[in-house]
């Protein structure tokens, strides 16, 4: 039997799927059930309210929702449910994604929607596994054995460009 979801990872359209990709393949590499769900705030908000309202009920730990344009779908569930919400701000054809992350970040008080950046899904995935972690020692030192790869890439990199210098790396980049 498949363990219940404890991530939902929503999104106003299918046309956001491409963006959310990120937060999927972040729950994929921690190993955390997550499920996916089309969910727009304007078009099925009886949907969308019913989703807010029961979601801790079924065991959901975290939300993370994708929207653009208008972007009313974070802080709409965030308004409904209990639970912490993630707002991916989703890049648009108009505004290159600003106008989704300023409907996102501007929350009123007392309503918090914890905000990447513009089609930063990936980032949210991350978001929603340190919040996981901070109850989980063993998916913590997944966190941390993660956070220290990022460091040796980062440290492998120096090498190569001491060892290279900076014309001939850029050269190989």
């Amino acid at each position: 039997m498949q363990n219940p979801p404890q991530v939902s990872i929503i999104m106003g359209s299918d046309s956001d799927l491409p963006t959310m990709q990120g937060a999927i393949a972040i729950c994929q590499k921690f190993q955390i059930p997550y499920e996916v769900a089309i969910i727009s705030a304007h078009r099925t908000p009886h949907r969308m309210v019913e989703f807010a309202n029961n979601a801790h009920i079924r065991g959901i730990k975290v939300i993370i929702a994708g929207a653009g344009g208008a972007a009313h779908l974070p802080g709409m569930v965030a308004a409904l449910s209990p639970l912490p919400v993630i707002g991916v701000p989703v890049s648009t054809r108009q505004l290159n994604g600003v106008d989704s992350l300023y409907s996102i970040v501007q929350m009123p008080k007392g309503i918090p929607v914890a905000t990447v950046a513009i089609g930063n899904a990936d980032n949210a995935g991350l978001l929603a596994v340190q919040m996981l972690a901070s109850h989980n020692t063993e998916l913590l030192e997944r966190v941390i054995t993660y956070r220290q790869s990022l460091a040796d890439m980062v440290m492998e990199k120096q090498s190569k460009l001491d060892d290279l210098g900076s014309e001939r790396y850029l050269q190989q980049m």
